[in-house]
């Protein structure tokens, strides 16, 4: 079985806190009169900062964090409040965990954190920040940005795909149908990356990226998820950059081996795929246009690093982060049984069973789009929003935040906020059907619901996510009966990451509920 948490990352994180403690009494003698005293405990008696907890010497608050931060950030903010200040080594960095604070940042104060912080991540494994997510803001960003929306993100480009995601889809459900006719189990999350990364693989290559699922597409599974998973942690190494080579914790390593496989993998495509260009004549995909991109007005142009990082980007966030919402919604909708007979009560009404379920209908589908805001609410793929820093000082409720801090959203802790949501930890779809949640959306407007983010960096791929969480998770709900195999529990534990992984993949029996012809690519 797949698994959602790779090994290696899973024993480095339970050892974290054990070496952060052997770090600090080894340097705390050599900084004791310089940098603990002027960097952690000096604060201008002149500026009021965000209440927060006091930290360790030398590594600050970066121990409190433990394996689950999003879960510890937001135990923090119930006792130091909405927004708190954290010394993290020699970082500042500022917490929102409240609709109202993430608008403040996000929106009022928007272009003062519209770019990133260096990291790890971003050097090792985004070709040293050349890709979108990670891009400063600027020409170069914006650039791409465009790019991604004119041809594959924005409206236009997503109906001009739709056929690929039926057929897709056709796919996956042939495969599924045969496994009910063998009575297997269906390992969701490796269906789910199988299918994704096809769909992501014709539009932007012309093709297939896998033929068959098998080793090839597990072994691509793997490495997406080590890619989310090792790019949330809370490196050392950024926070206290003088030490930063030691790279106490093996992230850095880790994410270096991953970066060549990844590198060879997107130079095999793209050789592969200039190679094909004669079989394209008068029928550009997404990589063409990229690559005969014009200088823009800025003067900028992509190289082929740009154009590297660029389907990094969009294969490993194009995949994982919505296959991860899906898989969370199924999970959620065998735990409670009535939810799921609801849901095919109202597509068995307004679509029927004499065939699939098609994108026209989702709007016509008003109890499956309250399920997936429910998930978006209570599984967010991304539980903490990728960071930003402040470009110059500024106010926040009153608080003084200085320039160069870094902002962390605490999207999980907004979602489940008992003073927003009534019955948190309860999975409740109706709740988005009537009163004052109904007309929420979470396409960055409404910061009770912002599981893409919000402002200038919100996620680019925010419509296609909703899209295809919608219509891929609406198919498999309609098109079969799910249930536990014998003697499974259903496990609901999570993994902390880039994206908020189920600790144990969900493994289902399903049974079809349709005609035959309706299980056919």
């Amino acid at each position: 079985m797949l698994a959602s948490y790779p090994k290696h990352y899973a024993n480095m994180a339970l050892d974290t806190i054990f070496l952060l403690r052997e770090l600090a009494m080894a340097t705390l003698l050599f900084f004791i009169t310089h940098f603990f005293i002027r960097s952690i405990l000096f604060k201008p008696s002149h500026h009021h900062f965000p209440p927060g907890p006091t930290g360790w010497p030398v590594i600050g608050a970066l121990p409190l964090l433990g394996n689950m931060p999003h879960v510890a950030l937001a135990n923090m903010a119930k006792k130091y409040g909405p927004v708190m200040f954290l010394k993290m080594g020699t970082c500042n960095m500022v917490v929102a965990s409240t609709p109202d604070a993430a608008r403040a940042f996000l929106k009022t104060l928007d272009l003062n954190f519209s770019n990133r912080p260096p990291n790890a991540g971003a050097t090792h494994l985004a070709y040293n920040a050349q890709d979108m997510v990670f891009a400063g803001y600027g020409p170069r960003w914006k650039l791409l940005r465009k790019l991604s929306n004119l041809h594959m993100l924005g409206g236009k480009a997503l109906e001009d795909w739709g056929q690929v995601r039926s057929q897709e889809l056709g796919h996956m459900l042939q495969a599924m149908y045969h496994s009910s006719c063998q009575g297997e189990a269906v390992v969701v999350p490796e269906m789910l990356t199988y299918a994704m990364a096809n769909m992501i693989g014709q539009v932007i290559l012309s093709r297939r990226v896998f033929v068959t699922k098998g080793s090839e597409s597990n072994k691509f599974k793997d490495m997406v998820v080590e890619l989310m998973t090792s790019a949330g942690f809370f490196n050392i190494g950024d926070f206290i950059p003088s030490i930063a080579w030691m790279d106490i914790q093996g992230i850095e390593r880790g994410m270096k081996r991953l970066h060549k496989k990844f590198d060879v993998l997107l130079t095999k495509m793209i050789e592969e795929h200039m190679a094909s260009a004669h079989e394209r004549s008068g029928k550009p995909d997404f990589l063409d246009l990229v690559m005969a991109n014009p200088e823009d007005s800025a003067g900028e142009r992509l190289s082929m690093t740009n154009v590297k990082a660029l389907l990094l980007n969009l294969f490993t966030a194009g995949t994982d982060t919505s296959s991860s919402i899906i898989e969370w919604a199924l999970a959620e909708m065998l735990k409670n049984p009535t939810i799921l007979k609801r849901a095919h009560e109202e597509m068995d009404q307004v679509i029927g069973r004499n065939r699939r379920l098609e994108e026209s209908d989702l709007p016509k589908l008003p109890y499956l789009q309250a399920i997936c805001k429910e998930t978006f609410r209570k599984h967010p793929s991304t539980p903490l929003n990728l960071p930003r820093v402040s470009s110059e000082a500024c106010q926040v409720n009153g608080y003084y935040i200085p320039k160069d801090t870094r902002l962390s959203v605490n999207i999980w802790a907004i979602g489940r906020d008992p003073d927003v949501w009534e019955n948190p930890l309860e999975f409740s779809p109706e709740r988005f059907l009537s009163g004052k949640n109904a007309k929420i959306d979470p396409r960055g407007n409404d910061f009770e619901l912002i599981p893409f983010g919000a402002g200038r960096r919100i996620c680019a791929g925010t419509r296609m996510g909703i899209m295809l969480v919608e219509y891929i998770l609406g198919t498999l709900v309609h098109s079969f009966e799910w249930k536990l195999p014998n003697g499974v529990e259903l496990n609901m534990d999570e993994a902390f990451g880039l994206a908020l992984q189920k600790a144990v993949p969900l493994s289902a029996l399903v049974s079809p509920r349709l005609p035959l012809s309706a299980y056919t690519a």
